[in-house]
C-alpha cells in the first residue's frame, strides 16, 4: 500500500462538476492499493499517515501532527500509485489490485482514520476526479507498507 501525502491549506475534489469531497487544512492523502495489501497494511499505513509530525510548531518545526492540530484529511483512490514506468512509454499497472479487491480496503482504511477521531472527505473510487490541491509549504511525503 502506498499514501501520498500533500500538507494543505485546503482542497476540493469533483466528480463531473459537482463537489464531493471539500477539506480546510489538513492532508490530502492518495490511496494506491497493491496485490496482496489487507487490513495490516490498511492500518499501519493509516496510523503512519495521521500521526506523522509534519504540521508546524510554534518554532517553525515539523512537530506537529494531522491529529495534534486537529487537521482533515481527503483521500482519493488512486492506482496510478502502482504504475511501473521501468519498460516503454506506456505505465503497467499489474502490481495495482483490482477494483473488486482495492475498493473495500479503500472503504476500511477511511474507516480506521476517522475512528481516530479525523474529520475525512473522500472522493469516489473508481471516478474520473478533478483535485484541487492547495500544496502548503510544500509537503509531501510517501508513505508505504512493510
Amino acid at each position: 500500500m502506498r499514501a501520498l501525502l500533500q500538507r494543505v491549506s485546503q482542497s476540493v475534489v469533483k466528480v463531473d462538476g459537482e463537489v464531493v469531497g471539500k477539506i480546510a487544512k489538513g492532508v490530502v492523502l492518495l490511496l494506491g492499493i497493491r496485490n496482496g495489501d489487507g487490513l495490516d497494511e490498511v492500518k499501519f499505513v493509516a496510523n503512519k499517515s495521521i500521526n506523522l509530525r509534519i504540521f508546524n510548531d510554534e518554532q517553525g518545526n515539523l512537530n506537529k501532527s494531522l491529529l495534534e492540530i486537529e487537521g482533515e484529511m481527503l483521500i482519493i483512490s488512486q492506482f496510478t500509485l502502482y504504475g511501473d514506468t521501468r519498460k516503454g512509454r506506456r505505465p503497467g499497472f499489474s502490481d495495482a489490485a483490482p477494483p473488486a479487491v482495492a475498493e473495500p480496503l479503500y472503504e476500511a482504511f477511511i474507516e480506521e482514520v476517522q475512528k481516530n477521531g479525523v474529520k475525512v472527505e473522500t472522493g469516489r473510487f473508481g471516478a474520473m476526479m478533478e483535485v484541487v490541491i492547495q500544496n502548503e509549504g510544500p509537503v509531501t511525503l510517501l508513505v508505504e507498507s512493510k
